[in-house]
């Protein structure tokens, strides 16, 4: 099994996730907050997710963390680095849980997220991908420095904006 390192920001730990989260998993993907990133689901498929966050880390080594409010504890979302099987390529990715967004707290794990993907893992690139519409998202990817760079048609989520993050030698 993979150790899940942590990970700390001004504002955030950034930790693996664990079945105590389900709860505000479960009430962001039953939302229609979800809507984004193919929900809204039922609990049952909210639970199947929150089982295939945390089989990520075994299966590639790396995932996506509980981005967890350092000050309070809750969980203001899940973020960081993911590849999975059917993904063009490994995407740094974000879903904020209710109530946490406008907080700019998917930028900032997204921005330890991608430093992680570079000096951790040795990526050269990375991607993140937005649902047409989501303007919230499609924001972040911005103020990360993220270029549209095409799109992307998924079986299920339909089609999503490709944003091109600049590799590590770009970085400042």
């Amino acid at each position: 099994m993979t150790s899940i390192p942590t990970l700390t920001t001004a504002r955030l730990t950034l930790r693996g996730l664990q079945a105590e989260d389900f709860g505000p998993v479960a009430e962001f993907y039953s939302s229609d907050r979800a809507r984004f990133v193919g929900g809204p689901v039922s609990e049952d498929m909210a639970w199947r997710i929150l089982a295939g966050e945390i089989g990520h880390w075994t299966l590639r080594g790396f995932g996506r963390w509980a981005a967890e409010e350092t000050a309070t504890g809750k969980l203001a979302g899940v973020i960081g680095p993911w590849f999975p099987q059917d993904w063009p390529e490994p995407e740094i990715g974000w879903d904020l849980m209710n109530g946490f967004e406008g907080l700019g707290y998917a930028t900032e794990a997204a921005r330890a997220a991608l430093d992680y993907a570079f000096d951790t893992l040795g990526w050269r690139t990375a991607i993140s991908l937005t649902a047409p519409g989501n303007t919230g998202s499609e924001n972040v990817a911005k103020r990360l420095g993220a270029q549209r760079d095409g799109a992307f048609e998924h079986d299920r989520y339909g089609r999503m904006l490709v944003w091109r993050h600049s590799g590590p030698e770009a970085r400042v």
